[in-house]
């Protein structure tokens, strides 16, 4: 999968850059903080248990996961954004890994975060990854996803020199990765919505694997 290839190279390119540009995002949108605190709590509120932040980038949602008691690893498709969360966050677990295709066992997880990594996925390849977070959650396990909002798809350019690198940025409505979830097997919890009276909305939307089949 070629899309795969490119947003790797990508991200490798541009990882110390986006690691020092990203440290305290979290501290500048709140609305977004708050949809991790939210996320932290929900987990809490079932027990806890582990947590992937899958898409994880130079880990700073990670470490702000655990500062809240989540039992929470990272997952990064990037080798050179896991090298930066693992050094920048040591006392975390971070893997390389694809979310098409997580090295994790069935219903080991309490919960999934995958804040604003989904953005990469071209949609005939986002089922299956929905699939993919279904299977790894247990019965009632939490699943938020965090996206931009929009109806069209841009290419993110990195790179200097004669070898940019490239891949595509997708913008969806909420409704469409709702019914997308539903389809997986979730039941949707809440949607919450980020600046719709700016460029460049946001949306983040929690939803839940059945504690029993539907």
């Amino acid at each position: 999968m070629t899309w795969l290839t490119d947003t790797r190279n990508v991200y490798d390119a541009l990882a110390v850059g986006y690691a020092d540009e990203t440290r305290d995002l979290l501290d500048r949108l709140l609305h977004v903080r708050a949809g991790v605190v939210l996320f932290a709590d929900l987990v809490r509120a079932i027990g806890g248990g582990p947590v992937a932040d899958v898409g994880c980038g130079p880990g700073h949602t990670t470490a702000l996961l655990r500062e809240l008691g989540a039992d929470a690893f990272g997952i990064d498709l990037s080798p050179a954004m896991i090298e930066i969360a693992r050094r920048e966050h040591p006392g975390a677990r971070f893997e390389v890994g694809s979310m098409t295709d997580l090295e994790l066992a069935d219903g080991s997880l309490a919960g999934v975060l995958a804040w604003w990594s989904l953005i990469y996925i071209p949609d005939e390849a986002v089922p299956g990854v929905l699939g993919q977070f279904h299977r790894v959650l247990r019965l009632g396990g939490l699943l938020a996803v965090g996206f931009h909002v929009g109806d069209e798809s841009k290419i993110e350019t990195s790179g200097d020199g004669d070898q940019p690198v490239q891949a595509y940025v997708h913008y969806r409505r909420p409704s469409r990765v709702a019914d997308w979830l539903r389809q997986a097997g979730f039941t949707i919890e809440a949607q919450h919505l980020l600046n719709p009276d700016e460029p460049k909305p946001g949306a983040i939307l929690f939803a839940r694997r059945p504690a029993a089949p539907r």
